[in-house]
């Protein structure tokens, strides 16, 4: 992944947890299989409406030329990850209506970091690290 203060929503960005960075790796072969996972969150635009994001995202490799450090978050990002799968929307705000979590203490937590993230866009919200995006920039 490729770290960027700049937001480009064309690029499909996210804002990283970095404490919520993990995965596991196991050789293939002369190669490296990396699996994990982080919580981000996000912009997206549909229809001329922006909106907020969170959730976690899959983060893998099958075929990386040496072993990750799995104690280092910044590391596991700067590798040659695929995101083809973009992230697993929680929770959804648009500035009218939220989509999400039928548990209302779920509701409030969401809209707590989706309200005044979508207030600020496209800043950084607090507490997460960004702006992420995979090299090619379409996944």
């Amino acid at each position: 992944m490729i770290r960027d203060d700049r937001f480009l929503i064309s690029r499909k960005p996210y804002a990283v947890d970095l404490s919520t960075v993990s995965g596991r790796q196991h050789e293939r072969g002369d190669l490296i299989a990396f699996s994990g996972s982080a919580d981000v969150l996000w912009f997206r635009r549909q229809k001329g409406v922006t909106r907020a994001c969170v959730g976690t995202l899959m983060l893998f490799s099958h075929y990386l030329p040496a072993p990750l450090d799995l104690a280092d978050p910044h590391a596991i990002l700067a590798a040659d990850l695929d995101g083809r799968y973009g992230g697993d929307c929680h929770g959804r705000w648009d500035g009218t209506g939220y989509w999400g979590a039928e548990v209302p203490e779920v509701q409030r937590q969401h809209l707590e970091i989706l309200q005044p993230m979508l207030a600020n866009y496209p800043a950084i919200p607090a507490g997460y690290s960004g702006w992420y995006t995979f090299a090619n920039g379409v996944r």
